[in-house]
Order: structure tokens, then C-alpha cells, then sequence
């Protein structure tokens, strides 16, 4: 790490109360990871916390890391002192200590058990997969991007247990109010026999567009914004030509723009996209669309020249 690198992570250290390093920003985290230490902060009363996007600044992205001697991001400052990653702050939560640290409520993530409903069919098909389960347990949680997840696993430090008849559901305590009013149901659909998760809480899904409408639109010359919301080290090694990196400045620039504004993200399959369109839909943007399979399917699918990877 240069003396220049050091020197800019220990300004932001010695400058802001609570620093983030993550991928993204905390309007836009851009990994599970980066959105689970955004929201743990965000509840526990950190405030108006100064985030750093790493994949922006490729030396700070591989300084942090020599410079807390840890080997992965998300990292957290807090008081000038290295804290950890998610998985730290979510223990502290646990104990009520980042609370007590930050000054904000001593348990900020809901105490109310979620209200969870299985049909008779979800309850029988639980039933029969919970009988060779031995010492796991039936869990549920929502991503902060609100995927949900349904499995067969440990017990975890403070879940929710959930009754539904015989069958009990452990649900995270973060995951708790956005699994709050979900029904589970079990059913035949186009692949066969599977489950259904209807979630109140989940923002409605982004336009998807495909390759070939995209360049349909391009050729047209119909009004849009194109905006590339992957790494540097990924747009130097596959590009749109008519693309914008999706970067501070471009952030600043949409918020201003009317959000009726027709807006295409795309990433390199989809999911990254996908999360981002959600955001912005969120902050009310109504004409917010996501490249179908992303960088990866317009090469196989409109123009292979643009490389694989």
C-alpha cells in the first residue's frame, strides 16, 4: 500500500465518526453483504454515516484491507477504531453492544414475531421434509433485498420461532419485519410441484428489457439513460460503447432528472441490476428497466464482440 493510500483511509477514518468501506454505496449496496452493514448501522442509530465505495478506487479497495489487516468487505470504523465486517455487527446487535456504541435504542430490530401463514399443502410438505431432519430446523428469511430464502438449518442466537400448527419456522431477527405478513404456499406450476412465497412487503419487480428491444431503442435513438453498474476491472474487460459507468456523478446527475425518465441498468447477468432498479423504484422513478441477462446475454445474443467473461 502507498504512503498516499494510507494516508487518504486514515483521513476518512479520523474525519467521520462511523466509516463504511463497502461495495457500492449505502443508497446502492452492491453486494448482500454491503446491504446487511448498511441496514444493521442504519437501525442501531449511526446516523448520517460517510460510506466509501471501494469498487471505485481499486487502492483503497486493496488497502483497507493491509490497513485493518482483514481480508475481506464490508469493514466498519467506528470512533476511529476498526469494528469488523456484517457478520461482527450483527453480533453486536445481538448483545445490544453497537447499539450502546452508537448511541441509539438498545434493541432497534423488532422484539415482535413476525406473522407467517402456511397453506394445509406448505404444512404437509414441510411435515414430511422436517421427518429425516434430526437436529435442523425449518428457516425463512428475506434478504434486504428482499430475496427469501427457505431451508432446512441450525438454530441461530435470538430467531423468532414462528408456530404454524405442529411445524415451528425460525426466522432471523433481521429478517423479521420484512418477513412480517408473508404466506407460504405449495403448489403445481410450470416446472412441477414447488413452493410460493407471497411477500407484502417486497417492492414491485423493475421492467425487464430484453437484448434485442435494447438495441432496438439504441439504433431508434429513443430517449434513455444506459447506465453500467459493474466494477472498473469488469467494464475494462467488456463494454457498452453507449453506456454510462453508474458512478457518483451519474447518481447526482439522476436524482435530478424527472423520475418519469426511461432508465435501462444493466450489470453482468442480471442480479445486480435487478437490486438496483429496486432501489430506485423505491425513491418513486416509475420508468426504471433492467437489461434481461445483462452484459453477458448481449454478447451471445446481440453482438459477440463484446467479450465473455
Amino acid at each position: 500500500m502507498s504512503q498516499d493510500t494510507q494516508s487518504k483511509i486514515q483521513s476518512l477514518i479520523d474525519d467521520n465518526r462511523v466509516v463504511l468501506f463497502m461495495k457500492g454505496t449505502r443508497a446502492f449496496p452492491q453486494c448482500g453483504f454491503s446491504a446487511r452493514a448498511v441496514e444493521l448501522l442504519s437501525v442501531c442509530g449511526a446516523g448520517e454515516f460517510k460510506d466509501v465505495n471501494v469498487l471505485l478506487d481499486t487502492d483503497i479497495r486493496q488497502g483497507i484491507k493491509e490497513f485493518s489487516n482483514w481480508p475481506t468487505i464490508p469493514q466498519c470504523y467506528i470512533d476511529g477504531a476498526f469494528v469488523g465486517n456484517s457478520d461482527v455487527l450483527f453480533e453486536m446487535v445481538e448483545t445490544g453492544e453497537l447499539q450502546k456504541l452508537l448511541g441509539g435504542e438498545m434493541d432497534p430490530l423488532t422484539k415482535k414475531a413476525p406473522e407467517i401463514t402456511l397453506t394445509k399443502a406448505a404444512r404437509e410438505a414441510f411435515a414430511g421434509a422436517m421427518i429425516d431432519a434430526g437436529d435442523e430446523v425449518l428457516r425463512f428469511e428475506v434478504s434486504p433485498d428482499f430475496v427469501p430464502e427457505l431451508r432446512l438449518g441450525s438454530k441461530q442466537l435470538g430467531d423468532h420461532v414462528v408456530e404454524q400448527g405442529a411445524l415451528h419456522i425460525h426466522v432471523s431477527t433481521d429478517s423479521a419485519a420484512r418477513a412480517d405478513g408473508t404466506q407460504i404456499d405449495y403448489l403445481e406450476g410450470p416446472e412441477g410441484l414447488g413452493f410460493r412465497i407471497d411477500n407484502p412487503n417486497a417492492p414491485k419487480e423493475p421492467k425487464e428489457i430484453s437484448p434485442y428491444k435494447l438495441k432496438a431503442w439504441l439504433d431508434e435513438g429513443e430517449p434513455l439513460q444506459l447506465y453500467d453498474l459493474r466494477s472498473a476491472e469488469e467494464r475494462a474487460q467488456a463494454s457498452l460503447a453507449q453506456a454510462r459507468p453508474f458512478d457518483e456523478t451519474a447518481r447526482r446527475e439522476l436524482e435530478h432528472l424527472p423520475k418519469d425518465t426511461r432508465v435501462v441498468f444493466f450489470c453482468h447477468h442480471g442480479a445486480d441490476s435487478r437490486r438496483g432498479a429496486i432501489q430506485w423504484m423505491g425513491d418513486g422513478y416509475t420508468n426504471i428497466h433492467v437489461l434481461l441477462g445483462g452484459i453477458d446475454t448481449w454478447s451471445q445474443q446481440v453482438d459477440p464482440s463484446v467479450p465473455r467473461y
